[in-house]
């Protein structure tokens, strides 16, 4: 599987830079290698489960409709099973991003002083931000940082990326890279002049990407330390609504603190 693939080279690049700098030893790099192979394939097996319950979710979703229109069933009990099976995909969804996320950090732990100043900064700008200390993930809430169809950061966004470019410079954050992830819902791209600069979501989600990298570019980030990821709508945080409905909380960009030369 491609993301199998991507998280063990990205794994293998921050521990084998972790043995040569002398901060893990070789067993303590076997020993996290073995923990992140185990952990891929839980998520393998997660999204195999979640995949399946998509497709009762879908299944169910036809009976339902059928039955009202005939009345040949019991639709009460169809709700029922439609709620149960949705939220069993919210919360496969949910542990799926929480392990991949775990993944993408290698096991290794932001020093107190940066996690600190980065929950306080997430706590200072909660309407707009999150930040979750065991990925080093700082999220941005996509309507908030963008307009709608477009990857031109919005001005009120401007203040709270700078002040985060501070905490990247800060002493404490030396010694970590930049992941910048920009991630849609599924509502697909329709209207022309859209169209004409993202032509679909994972378009739209690298150019969101790409521009916040820009911003952080001109506060003092330098270049070299920054990456780009764009996923387009295939790494949903929850669950979108049935037939390309979205969910608000899907549109988002991720920064990940990474140790340096991930």
């Amino acid at each position: 599987m491609q993301v199998s693939k991507f998280t063990y080279r990205c794994i293998a690049l921050v521990t084998i830079a972790l043995i040569l700098s002398g901060c893990i030893s070789q067993e303590k790099y076997d020993d996290l290698k073995l923990r992140n192979r185990s952990q891929q394939q839980r998520i393998d097996e997660l999204e195999s489960q979640l995949n399946v319950t998509k497709l009762k979710l879908a299944q169910t979703e036809k009976q339902l409709a059928e039955a009202q229109e005939t009345g040949d069933a019991d639709i009460d009990a169809l709700n029922k099973k439609i709620e149960a099976l949705q939220n069993d995909i919210d919360k496969k969804t949910a542990l799926i991003a929480k392990m991949q996320a775990e993944l993408v950090r290698g096991g290794v732990a932001l020093p107190p002083e940066l996690a600190s100043a980065l929950e306080k900064f997430a706590a200072a700008n909660s309407d707009m931000i999150t930040f979750d200390e065991a990925s080093g993930m700082v999220k941005f809430k996509s309507d908030l940082l963008f307009e709608k169809g477009s990857d031109i950061v919005a001005s009120k966004a401007a203040g709270p990326i700078k002040k985060l470019c501070g905490i990247i410079n800060s002493r404490e954050a030396e010694g970590f890279d930049i992941i910048i992830a920009g991630h849609t819902d599924d509502i697909p791209i329709r209207k022309s002049e859209t169209m004409r600069l993202h032509p679909t979501n994972w378009h739209l989600s690298a150019h969101r990407a790409i521009a916040v990298e820009k911003m952080m570019e001109t506060s003092g980030v330098k270049p070299t330390r920054i990456s780009i990821r764009g996923f387009g709508e295939y790494r949903p945080f929850e669950a979108n609504k049935a037939n390309k409905k979205g969910n608000p909380k899907n549109r988002r960009v991720e920064i990940y603190l990474v140790p340096a030369g991930t």
